[in-house]
């Protein structure tokens, strides 16, 4: 498979998660801006090769969620029962009496809209010091959908019910890595589980990605160690990632944002699309492009 040149679209975009609905690619983005007031919305796009991508503008119905104001961010989905399931983070609360955290919609096409459901935040309070922004779906080989999230240096995991309306009780608790920071992302391959998640600071060249391997989606995952780091005098601060699986093959992409040298604007991230390679039990370092 030939992949685009990087970044593989234009304008500032984050946070990626990737996924292969009906046919196509999907990436669901953050609009990437240094003023959280301008993250209103986020965006996709498609493509049938990877080369050449259709966006998706605003593909979230932003009036069922009146409480949200700033820093719609960092998206994640996944598919059950031919229905498309959207969780984001929202108004990046610092407190439990502040409105927001993770937000849940729901479409009939991966190209939305969106839907507000059930008509409240998904997780709206800090659980085990995990601030509740950056989510990741997981679905398991028997269908069961895990949701990975946390910020501030914590991860939680929680099994989704039934209905896709909440989370299973009981089932949250706390798995944090040593130097997790953000952004959990979960492969599973040859039955492991392959756990990846974003360590340093966002805003600059400390931005990479570690990763932990477990024989379930609990763990415990303890590093083996950084795959996606800065790479001078091409980019910096890369991180905060999703993958793609070319169908039928054993070929892996990850999918990922990071930033131009030089420039120190927080909000100066692009998308980026490069191999993601495993040998083994073990995932090598990316050679970014």
């Amino acid at each position: 498979m030939n992949l685009p040149s990087n970044p593989i679209v234009p304008g500032f975009y984050a946070d990626p998660e990737a996924r292969y609905y009906e046919g196509k690619y999907w990436i669901y983005a953050t609009r990437s801006a240094t003023d959280y007031t301008r993250q209103l919305n986020l965006d996709a796009f498609s493509s049938a090769d990877l080369i050449h991508w259709e966006k998706h503008e605003g593909i979230t119905e932003m009036a069922d969620f009146p409480w949200v104001w700033r820093a719609v961010w960092a998206p994640t989905i996944i598919e059950k029962g031919g229905r498309y399931f959207l969780v984001f983070a929202s108004n990046d609360i610092q407190k439990d009496d502040e409105v927001g955290g993770l937000e849940i919609a729901v479409s009939d096409s991966p190209a939305g809209p969106f839907r507000g459901l059930p008509g409240q935040p998904l997780i709206d309070r800090f659980i085990g010091g995990a601030q509740p922004i950056d989510a990741h779906f997981f679905k398991d080989d028997d269908g069961t959908v895990y949701l990975y999230y946390g910020g501030w240096k914590h991860c939680n995991l929680a099994v989704m019910n039934d209905e896709m309306t909440g989370i299973v009780p009981g089932s949250l608790r706390g798995i944090t890595p040593e130097g997790y920071f953000e952004a959990p992302c979960l492969i599973k391959k040859g039955g492991q589980y392959f756990l990846m998640w974003s360590q340093g600071d966002w805003i600059d060249g400390t931005y990479s990605v570690a990763y932990g391997v477990s024989d379930n989606p609990y763990g415990p995952f303890e590093s083996r160690g950084t795959v996606l780091s800065s790479q001078p005098p091409l980019a910096e601060g890369p991180g905060h990632h999703g993958y793609l699986q070319i169908s039928d093959t054993d070929e892996w992409l990850i999918v990922y944002h990071r930033r131009v040298i030089g420039n120190t604007d927080p909000g100066a991230r692009v998308l980026c699309i490069d191999r993601l390679e495993f040998k083994g039990d073990t995932i090598q370092p990316v050679v970014m492009t």
